[in-house]
């Protein structure tokens, strides 16, 4: 009698905390159909999906080396059909609006309860959308304020060069983090003081710790 038995669902979990990834690990452990692999940071992370090739990618935003929106352009860069669900502490409406508008399938906040994210992963790998019942009705009723929250308005190079100079780089050491060339990371960041109504570079950290980039 021939196997008919479908193969398991490969997800891929970027996420730098081991009590997160101690947690994914117990909630997977009880669907034999989903096998998980791990990652730590954006750059093995990339690495892990370009040598896994998982049919659902879970990153965390805020990751220790470039954040999860750099991550996800990446992956999308290699693989336009990728699937990926942000997975974050960050429930800011502002913040789901972007990832979908970027191409994530799911967002779902580390809030909700771990149930909601299994559910968000079935439902991605079988082609649907998925953004957790208290985001989306969030979503919902802050049209005006996410228009108004300059995080929804950025690109993803903008939002990553935002949140390294939250955290205080240089340019030069934003420039080498990313790949990039000095004067690409200093044009942006005249840019975003334009965009953002920052005076200087003082100001433009300063508003980048506000909305929570660093």
């Amino acid at each position: 009698m021939q196997d008919t038995a479908k193969p398991a669902t490969k997800v891929l979990i970027v996420d730098d905390h081991p009590v997160v990834l101690s947690g994914c690990r117990t909630l997977f452990a009880s669907d034999h159909s989903i096998r998980i692999d791990e990652a730590s940071d954006a750059k093995s992370g990339h690495r892990a999906y370009i040598s896994k090739r998982p049919d659902v990618t879970v990153i965390d935003i805020s990751l220790p080396d470039l954040s999860g929106f750099e991550l996800m352009r990446r992956i999308r860069k290699d693989d336009p059909d990728a699937k990926i669900i942000m997975f974050s502490m960050n429930d800011d409406p502002a913040f789901v609006v972007r990832a979908v508008e970027l191409g994530a399938q799911g967002y779902v906040s580390k809030g909700d309860d771990p149930r909601i994210l299994l559910k968000a992963v079935r439902r991605v790998v079988a082609g649907d959308n998925f953004i957790s019942p208290q985001l989306a009705e969030a979503v919902t009723f802050s049209g005006a304020a996410i228009k108004a929250n300059p995080a929804s308005q950025m690109t993803p190079r903008e939002l990553e060069i935002l949140r390294l100079l939250g955290r205080g780089n240089k340019i030069v050491e934003v420039a080498a983090a990313l790949g990039i060339s000095y004067k690409t990371v200093a044009n942006t960041t005249s840019l975003l003081k334009q965009k953002l109504g920052a005076k200087n570079h003082s100001d433009l950290i300063r508003i980048a710790v506000e909305i929570g980039m660093n």
